[in-house]
């Protein structure tokens, strides 16, 4: 780890002090890190913004990127649900339009990072 990385991390664990989840302030400030090498922010399994596990805000319509297809249905130009079941594990993202699942490129996306999301908050 560079001591730059090692810096931006030190900033990041005050910034999550507050965070009374420890796994979850310390999952933020490693994906913080991780990010500023490289890390696609669509794939964190949690959120800055929302300090959460991204299976918990992944239905917020700020989590909506019509450009990537990430939460857009483009054939009805509408944000589409997500679902996500913490005790069957089960996530689904569906137009509440067409009721179809949209951009199977984004979707899988979703789904991936919500699946590592519930597993890191649930270990």
């Amino acid at each position: 780890m560079s001591t730059t990385t090692q810096h931006r991390q030190a900033i990041d664990d005050q910034r999550y002090a507050d965070v009374r989840d420890r796994r979850l302030a310390a999952a933020l400030a490693a994906e913080d890190a991780a990010e500023t090498e490289g890390l696609d922010p669509l794939e964190r399994m949690t959120c800055g913004l929302h300090r959460k596990w991204i299976h918990r805000c992944v239905h917020s319509a700020l989590h909506v990127i019509p450009v990537t297809g990430h939460r857009w249905c483009r054939d009805c130009a509408t944000a589409a649900d997500v679902m996500v079941d913490e005790l069957t594990g089960e996530i689904r993202v569906t137009c509440p339009r067409c009721r179809r699942t949209p951009n199977p490129r984004a979707t899988k996306q979703i789904v991936r990072t919500c699946r590592a999301s519930l597993s890191a908050a649930s270990a």
